[in-house]
């Protein structure tokens, strides 16, 4: 079933490679979506793909080597992206 995740991180999370990793991260599941720094210092990300690929795309984040910068996240469920083809950092 597809379906779609809105995550926030909070944390050190500019300035560590957050982004890149994310994106590196996602070639090794089938979703799709985005990440981008947030002027609050915050990173957001939206994915979308099967409900347990998204689920094992932010585990691997969240086991990642940006974990540690990692202090809070904020997951809500949300439709499934329209039109969008791959994983990209946005600005």
């Amino acid at each position: 079933m597809n379906t779609g995740r809105h995550v926030f991180y909070e944390g050190r999370v500019q300035g560590v490679g957050f982004r890149y990793t994310v994106k590196n991260l996602a070639r090794g599941f089938d979703v799709v979506g985005w990440v981008r720094n947030l002027p609050d210092g915050r990173v957001e990300l939206q994915a979308s793909g099967d409900a347990d690929e998204i689920g094992d795309f932010l585990l691997a984040i969240r086991e990642s080597a940006v974990a540690g910068h990692i202090q809070r996240e904020d997951i809500t469920t949300i439709a499934p992206l329209a039109g969008v083809r791959g994983f990209t950092i946005t600005e």
